[in-house]
């Protein structure tokens, strides 16, 4: 009897994780290795399936691969319903654009305009017709675009549910980093500090840090770190009414409002590695939410979380094939890793499929 094909998948984030779950749902005997399995950049995401809101100027291949990424996760739920028998939750409510003072509602209608160049017109809502998507928000702010399509899940839920299906499929998870990888004709190697881990084929998701020593890349991607910050709180609940995107004084902050009142604020963005939220990071995140949503002055803070997100170059996300053909590196989805980690799972399957 033949023995099953074998996968490595180095890297436990959302891109690591989902492609393990459909690399061991067709079959492959998987091992995965993280120290701590979704505590990276996908432990501070909001979960934003937003491919509309986050529309920015020459990034029209983002926006054309994530047009499917809605529909790629409504698939991808499905394939998980169908190993754990439970649900994951996948809210469409779309995003609300706005501006808070005049500067900042001319970048709007810059957005707008570059959403029309995309093809997409975004609606625009004026308060007085539509209260209630405006709850909470400054009464300086009249009117602002809504653009459907857009949706976002708890990244927290899609971890549990993602590893509850690869511990029924059998997918092995090795708590270590991963030192060193190799290849031969038939096979890949990874070692850790506990031994040597032998596969059909690897798959590096190692998402802002660098592939491990042996992975030989092309030189034609390049990871850098962009770190960044959420902060959870507990206090309005908007959970009916569209995402928050707003442009505050030439910042960006977006707030996306989940049953009960727990909200999720970003996004600071800055190109450093070190770890840990800094008190002025942080500071300048509240006061802009507060300019914006003025409600959440008697909110409670929950806590705050911190990751470093994989930006390439052209910050296009890449799915290379190493040197030797049996390795592969995924990486530089950038703020789109959970909108994007079931299209990359998709080819890491595709991948695996073609070298067996």
């Amino acid at each position: 009897m033949k023995s099953a094909k074998r996968a490595l998948v180095v890297g436990g984030g959302v891109i690591g994780l989902t492609s393990a779950f459909q690399l061991a749902r067709q079959g492959w005997q998987v091992t995965l290795f993280d120290p701590s399995p979704g505590r990276g950049a996908t432990w501070a995401a909001a979960g934003m399936i937003a491919p509309i809101a986050e529309i920015h100027p020459g990034e029209e291949t983002n926006y054309e691969l994530q047009k499917g990424a809605l529909q790629a996760w409504r698939t991808f739920a499905s394939a998980l319903r169908e190993v754990t028998h439970k649900e994951l939750c996948i809210v469409e409510t779309g995003t609300l654009v706005l501006g808070w003072d005049g500067s900042d509602r001319r970048l709007v209608d810059q957005f707008a305009h570059v959403a029309a160049a995309f093809g997409v017109i975004p609606r625009r809502v004026e308060r007085d017709e539509r209260p209630e998507m405006f709850e909470g928000v400054s009464p300086r702010i009249a009117d602002g675009l809504l653009v459907g399509g857009d949706a976002w899940l708890d990244p927290d839920a899609v971890v549990a549910l993602v590893n509850e299906a690869n511990a029924q499929l059998g997918v092995t998870i090795v708590n270590e980093m991963v030192a060193s990888v190799s290849s031969d004709d038939s096979r890949v190697e990874a070692i850790t500090d506990s031994g040597s881990f032998v596969g059909d084929i690897g798959v590096i998701a190692t998402g802002a840090a660098a592939p491990p020593s042996g992975a030989t890349t092309s030189g034609a991607h390049v990871i850098r770190p962009v770190h960044g910050i959420t902060v959870r709180v507990k206090g309005i609940d908007r959970s009916e009414q569209p995402m928050i995107r707003s442009y505050v004084k030439g910042n960006t902050l977006y707030m996306v409002s989940r049953p009960g009142g727990y909200n999720v604020l970003g996004a600071s963005s800055e190109e450093r590695r070190d770890a840990g939220a800094q008190v002025g990071e942080v500071q300048r995140l509240l006061r802009d939410a507060l300019d914006v949503v003025p409600a959440l002055e008697t909110a409670v803070i929950v806590e705050t979380r911190e990751g470093n997100r994989p930006a390439s170059h052209d910050l296009r996300p890449f799915f290379e094939v190493l040197s030797g053909g049996r390795w592969a590196w995924s990486s530089g989805h950038f703020r789109h890793g959970v909108t994007l980690a079931p299209i990359a799972a998709g080819e890491a399957l595709r991948f695996a499929e073609s070298v067996t």
